[in-house]
């Protein structure tokens, strides 16, 4: 078969396998990244998959595991014996070998790791199994180089290049006691220029920031984007250092956590992806359109409460849903900058100060709303002066209060360890419009005098 383009298409490769053309696939797949080789895996069939995960060579195949879909990695592993997932598990770090055999079957996983020839490695594999993986524990790699504050520079290079054999990407070079807790760090720097004689004791630097095996991931991320860290160390419960966190663990902690805040603010309550089946998506929307539906029954009985108004005054009836929408609208803008500032933790000042400042933002807003709905309302419109003052006023206190709802709310919520991006989603306007709609009528009956 010729074969000459320069940017083969999924229709190339598929020719390509049905031709058995080893020697031309394995030629592309060479020049390609790993993250580019699972993305195409993903478009292709499963038994066409699983034909390019059988050719490639076992240095490549290992890091194109980590980056498939979950469900294609799972099948692509059904077709292994333990024997071979131990293999390319050899060629992993150990947080990346303990996520893929984490997602093994219970009876897999023992065989998986007898097979592994590595005894240190299967130690640390199995040592990361027990931690969370919401946790620093279940996210930290077991390589890493470290070095004892007594040894002379001299020294410290050549267990640095002994130790560097297991590590793929240095991050960092850790100084820890001669019970292995970290009291610091070394700069290349400081190696570089320090009398080979030198204790390191003498050079590195005591400022180091680090976490525990049970620190929450999203926390992890949190500290690491504030002092803009690569990696950082992680310390058991006696401060001894046993392990790094780095960057490309933190990177997937922060894309799952705003995957799973947008979802809840779109009203869906599970992680789901647009690929499951239609039971799960089910599953996942059915109850917060459930509350939606709670919601508006709500809104359909207060409105009927208020019937005389709207036998009075029929105009009443076209604002409702002006009313509605701006209390949603209001709710969900003030509650989506308070979850951001919580999540990048960058709220301060007390929950009155918060108030009164979202107060006065929103009555400035409501009070020119307002104006504009009233000058609508009366020239445009045609309505009843008096109802146009009725809604405009109407207006700035469904704005004012939705506002203030918005803000106290989710730091309420997570004051008590709950999501807080759950105020942000149908929770939140949903009680808005009834509440908007409860003071829309009790306004106007107040100032109509129905």
């Amino acid at each position: 078969m010729e074969f000459i383009a320069e940017n083969p298409s999924l229709e190339d490769f598929r020719k390509l396998i049905e031709l058995k053309e080893v020697d031309k696939l394995n030629d592309l797949l060479t020049e390609m990244h790993s993250a580019d080789i699972a993305e195409l895996m993903d478009k292709l069939e499963p038994e066409e998959a699983d034909y390019i995960f059988s050719i490639m060579d076992p240095d490549n195949s290992a890091e194109v595991l980590l980056e498939l879909d979950e469900d294609l990695r799972e099948s692509i592993l059904s077709n292994l014996s333990p024997e071979e997932i131990a293999d390319e598990l050899d060629e992993l770090s150990s947080d990346d070998a303990a996520d893929i055999i984490s997602e093994l079957p219970q009876n897999i996983k023992h065989e998986v790791i007898q097979e592994i020839e590595d005894e240190d490695f299967a130690k640390d594999v199995i040592e990361l199994l027990r931690y969370d993986h919401q946790t620093a524990g279940g996210l930290m790699a077991k390589e890493f180089i470290k070095v004892n504050e007594n040894w002379p520079v001299v020294d410290c290079t050549k267990e640095m290049r002994h130790q560097a054999q297991n590590v793929k990407k240095v991050h960092a070079i850790y100084v820890v006691d001669d019970n292995d807790k970290l009291v610091g760090r070394l700069s290349l720097r400081s190696l570089l220029t320090t009398n080979l004689r030198s204790p390191v004791k003498d050079v590195y630097i005591k400022d180091v920031k680090s976490v525990k095996v049970d620190t929450e991931d999203v926390e992890v991320a949190r500290i690491m984007q504030k002092y803009d860290l690569e990696a950082i160390p992680v310390l058991d419960e006696l401060g001894t250092l046993v392990g790094i966190v780095t960057i490309d663990d933190i990177v997937d902690v922060i894309k799952d956590e705003a995957d799973k805040d947008y979802q809840m603010a779109a009203g869906i309550s599970q992680d789901v992806e647009a690929d499951d089946t239609i039971f799960q998506l089910t599953k996942a929307r059915f109850p917060w359109l459930f509350l939606a539906l709670l919601g508006s029954l709500v809104v359909v009985k207060v409105s009927g409460s208020f019937d005389a108004a709207l036998d009075k005054f029929p105009v009443l009836f076209f604002f409702t849903p002006l009313i509605a929408a701006m209390a949603g609208n209001v709710g969900v803008q003030s509650s989506a900058i308070i979850v951001q500032g919580l999540a990048n933790n960058s709220l301060s000042g007390s929950l009155f100060n918060r108030l009164l400042k979202e107060f006065s933002l929103s009555l400035m807003n409501g009070m020119v709303l307002a104006l504009l709905l009233m000058l609508s309302s009366y020239f445009l419109i045609g309505a009843d002066f008096t109802v146009a003052i009725t809604v405009s006023i109407a207006l700035i206190s469904v704005i004012v209060i939705a506002s203030l709802i918005g803000t106290f709310v989710p730091i309420t919520l997570n004051k008590y360890g709950i999501d807080p991006a759950l105020a942000t989603g149908p929770f939140i306007t949903t009680s808005n419009d009834i509440l908007g709609i409860l003071i829309y009528f009790s306004i106007a009956k107040l100032i109509l005098g129905f």
